[in-house]
């Protein structure tokens, strides 16, 4: 099934002008199944912020984000690190690097299905092999000072689609939105991403322009679809049952905590 982008409140305005960023959206704003509202410009996702200009480094300061969640493995990090001052939180999740992903990209011979399985079990092996990681990154939101007085949250990988977007799903669960919301904004990266200016040039940077995969073979790597995060669902099942239950279960969160987020993320 796939999902209406426009009825889902996934507006433009959501994509935040930050001049070399990365798929920095806001996911506020969505409603929960209580009947409130998901708070905007307090809940930031991205890919990673190592090429921001001096005017996107400006920008970034104006959305009054507290604290930054860095997804990224170490060699991920030395080789294009975050450009902004504002504290970080390192949590190094490995599926999802920027270097094997970039590596499945180079290969021209690896098929269409072999991409979409490989993409699938990535996803997939992030909630069934990294609660705790995330474990982590919900304690620092409710423990952080600057959150708690009302400075934003972002969190991000490397183009902040497949840990991150794992994540920005657990948060919004945790917060009460509906499946189909959730699934609706980790798809929004294929419109938020442009092909043409931002994974075409950034492909070619790191490979040279011959021997390209095709736009679609391209995409089903630097893109997202309904099916990958559907795995992590299915793992999530596995493991626990609901998703609400591998929130308390497996990521730790108690009936406290959940009841905390709520009250400082919705209205």
């Amino acid at each position: 099934m796939l999902f209406e982008l426009t009825r889902l409140n996934l507006s433009p305005d959501r994509i935040k002008e930050v001049e070399g960023s990365i798929n920095l959206r806001d996911f506020g704003g969505y409603l929960t199944s209580d009947g409130k509202r998901v708070t905007r410009d307090k809940l930031f996702r991205s890919g990673n912020l190592h090429f921001l200009t001096a005017d996107g480094e400006a920008a970034f300061v104006g959305l009054n984000i507290g604290l930054v969640c860095d997804l990224r493995r170490a060699d991920e990090k030395s080789r294009e690190p975050t450009r902004v001052l504002t504290a970080k939180l390192e949590i190094p999740i490995d599926p999802g690097s920027a270097i094997e992903m970039r590596a499945r990209l180079r290969d021209s011979k690896l098929g269409y299905d072999e991409r979409i399985h490989f993409m699938t079990e990535l996803t997939r092996e992030l909630t069934q092999d990294h609660a705790n990681e995330y474990g982590v990154m919900f304690e620092h939101i409710l423990s952080n000072n600057a959150l708690a007085n009302g400075q934003g949250f972002l969190v991000h990988c490397s183009a902040g689609k497949d840990r991150t977007g794992v994540a920005a799903a657990l948060i919004l669960h945790a917060l009460g939105v509906p499946d189909e919301d959730i699934i609706a904004d980790y798809l929004f990266t294929n419109e938020a991403v442009d092909y043409e200016q931002s994974i075409l040039p950034r492909i070619i940077a790191m490979q040279g322009a011959e021997d390209l995969p095709s736009r679609q073979l391209i995409m089903t790597i630097a893109g997202v679809r309904e099916e990958y995060l559907r795995a992590a669902y299915e793992a999530i099942y596995a493991l626990d049952g609901t998703v609400e239950a591998y929130l308390r279960q497996s990521i730790g969160l108690a009936d406290q905590d959940l009841v905390h987020l709520r009250r400082r993320y919705t209205r």
